[in-house]
């Protein structure tokens, strides 16, 4: 297609340069990182003036928003669970722009509005994050988030009235919170007060767990667990089932490795007890039957298993495996009913086996199809539960589970107004670099004329041992709509295949993440799917870092580029809010052979002035807390600044928006057709969508 010359705003450029490990490393758009000075604001706005302005001319634009609107316009649910006789759920009623929570005392009752949150803000950017219901069904505690930020504030709210308590906590952030038993308080983590200025820019270190009593201010919530000598590690609090015991999660940062602390709770708050301390493995406590917790581990078992740990013989030779170890990567167990229902990933979609207490198989689980299972939430007394099923073209249906029969029946199926039977889902394996075989999956609408010139969507992640599984995206599907292939790979660095997949995408052997998605793209022009010029390639937050690493290394291979709030500055991750966490799937920039290693694929650092760029439509937030926004700015003015083709390169700030994390329905529909308009744009796309021709 012909590209229109741009008129990019001038970015200022300085002289810093850092010393690391003797090579001198420019940094001219550091000041970049100053993100609420008034220079910084400025170079957002002409930046956003220029990428709206641009995206407002593509004629297809609107068009495509009113169709993703259109579908995206059914009704959402989660699964339901149970606490105190009550069910608890959110539902969505189509273009809401939060989901809303809900409660009924029976299967065939009205729903009840407990939460809406959609009446906490005008625009829709406060978000209900997390939640817990007390053990009596009559108590709420719930966090919310404002602009997608990762700090929550909790509350407290009485199902029955739907009316607030005074409660009021702050500086909550990675946690969730779990009701004692008498129903009288929960426990929470947080961090200490950030210093004005640093909210959304400073280090989080020293996580802290309290016990906060209902009633009371949070100056005297109880310190239940802190570290004041590990500044990293983190903590989750969750009361055991029988109430007899605090199980304390012990994190340090991503590492897959954690620890398992507990305290007696019927003795009064008795001592922290240091169960798991040596960080060997992952270990996740399911239940408990008195003193034997099972946990889900990676133990000697790199597919996991599940062992039962009796802490009165803590010793590992007196632990018993009950569950062992398969082919499948073991994903989550819950303990319903007396039994075991465990989610394995096969070949990076869902299988769902029943077991008994013993271990024995008592059955698979049927599902509709190929696709991502969420849900199986519940108790050990409870005689069911619920799950959600979905695939590429099947939005969420939620199911309702006997435990004791197997069977399934639909609790709450959404109306659609399209046919999911007019797509169709392959999975496919192609080589790697080093030969590798790399599962994919390929969607697109039945009967597509698949020429070689067929725009193809490739998106991946690869990363903190993330599995993608089919899920069902409305922007997917307008894009299959719109007659192009949707793809996504399943790239070392993710979780497909357990711990030895993350491991082989990890430090030192990161780069096999972006050789694998690159081989994806390779294959795909190969077998004659698609051609340089209409492939696109996409990811956010890791797979940001994917798309930048992956375009700056082949720009010939690509169409169209579209890093959303992306890791783009591998020397400087580590310095902002969370990211040191990340050092686990990275590296540190402060050891020398994982420096290196950095430094060869860091997207802000090795763009080549003088090269021809793929079209790139950069994406952020500017209250991005998690990867922080400056990566986006940086790498969108290096990239402007290195561009000598004609292609565009643009950066779209979203305002008052974060990570992704609550992010309102009208701003993900906004972004979806916007970011779709620019890639038919530069594939110069002729739109020929369906709409709705009623219900299916």
């Amino acid at each position: 297609m012909t590209h229109t010359v741009l008129d990019y705003p001038q970015t200022r450029r300085t002289d810093t340069v850092d010393m690391l490990h003797g090579i001198e490393m420019p940094d001219p758009y550091r000041w970049l990182e100053d993100i609420d000075s008034e220079q910084t604001q400025a170079w957002i706005a002409e930046q956003n003036r220029l990428t709206f302005g641009y995206l407002s001319q593509i004629p297809a634009q609107e068009q495509i928003a009113a169709r993703i609107a259109e579908l995206w316009n059914y009704e959402k649910y989660d699964p339901p669970f149970k606490r105190g006789g009550r069910y608890f759920f959110t539902r969505n009623d189509g273009l809401q722009n939060q989901n809303v929570l809900y409660w009924i005392e029976s299967l065939e009752d009205q729903p009840r509005v407990l939460l809406d949150p959609n009446l906490l803000s005008e625009d829709g950017t406060v978000a209900l994050t997390s939640y817990a219901v007390s053990e009596d069904g009559k108590l709420l505690a719930y966090g919310l988030s404002t602009a997608g930020s990762d700090w929550q504030e909790w509350r407290v709210r009485e199902v029955d009235s739907g009316q607030d308590l005074e409660d009021h906590l702050e500086w909550v952030k990675f946690s969730d919170a779990s009701w004692a038993p008498d129903n009288q308080g929960f426990y929470y983590s947080r961090y200490d007060e950030p210093e004005e200025g640093t909210e959304y820019k400073g280090a989080n270190y020293y996580h802290k767990l309290y016990y906060h009593r209902i009633g009371t201010s949070q100056s005297a919530d109880e310190l239940v667990y802190a570290q004041p000598d590990q500044k990293e590690w983190g903590f989750g609090g969750q009361v055991t089932e029988d109430g007899h015991y605090l199980v304390i999660t012990v994190w340090i940062g991503t590492h897959r490795e954690n620890g398992i602390f507990y305290q007696e709770l019927d003795t009064g708050n008795g001592p922290v007890v240091e169960l798991l301390a040596d960080f060997d493995a992952l270990y996740d406590v399911i239940g408990n039957d008195g003193p034997i917790f099972y946990c889900l581990t990676d133990l000697d078992a790199p597919m996991s298993k599940v062992i039962a740990i009796d802490i009165t013989q803590p010793d590992p030779e007196n632990w018993r495996e009950v569950i062992p170890e398969s082919e499948d990567a073991l994903q989550t167990v819950s303990l319903i009913g007396d039994r075991f229902v465990a989610t394995y990933l096969h070949d990076a979609h869902s299988l769902v086996v029943v077991f008994d207490k013993a271990g024995n198989t008592v059955r698979e689980v049927e599902l509709p199809g190929i696709g991502t299972v969420v849900g199986f939430y519940g108790r050990q007394a409870d005689s069911e539960t619920f799950y959600l099923f979905s695939g590429f073209a099947t939005p969420g249906a939620v199911y309702h589970y006997d435990m004791d029969s197997g069977k399934a029946t639909v609790f709450r199926q959404p109306e659609l107004n399209f046919d999911p039977e007019e797509f169709v889902t392959d999975q496919v394996f192609y080589p790697s670099k080093d030969g590798t075989p790399i599962p994919m999956f390929i969607s697109h609408k039945k009967g597509l004329e698949i020429d070689g010139n067929t725009p193809t969507y490739l998106y991946g992640y690869g990363g903190f041992n993330i599995a993608m599984t089919p899920q069902f995206r409305v922007s997917s599907l307008v894009w299959m709509e719109m007659g192009g292939i949707y793809a996504q790979a399943n790239l070392r660095g993710g979780g497909e295949y357990g711990k030895p997949w993350h491991e082989a995408g990890m430090k030192l052997k990161k780069q096999n993440v972006f050789d694998d998605f690159i081989a994806a793209a390779e294959w795909l022009i190969e077998k004659g799917y698609t051609c340089q010029s209409r492939l696109a390639i996409a990811g956010g937050s890791n797979g940001g870092l994917l798309v930048g690493a992956c375009m700056t290394q082949r720009p010939d291979l690509f169409g169209v580029c579209l890093p959303v709030v992306g890791v783009l500055d591998m020397l400087r991750f580590h310095e902002f809010t969370i990211g040191w966490a990340w050092t686990s799937d990275y590296g540190s920039p402060e050891d020398p052979k994982e420096f290196t290693a950095l430094l060869a694929y860091s997207p802000y650092h090795n763009l080549k002035p003088g090269t021809s760029y793929p079209a790139t439509l950069i994406a952020t937030g500017d209250h991005d807390d998690r990867v922080f926004p400056a990566h986006s700015f940086k790498f969108a003015a290096a990239l402007q600044a290195a561009q000598a083709g004609p292609a565009p390169v643009l950066i779209r700030v979203e305002v008052d928006a974060g990570h992704g994390l609550g992010k309102p329905t009208s701003k993900l529909i906004e972004e979806a057709a916007d970011l779709w308009a620019f890639v038919a744009h530069q594939m110069g796309i002729t739109l020929r969508m369906g709409s709705a021709s009623g219900q299916h």
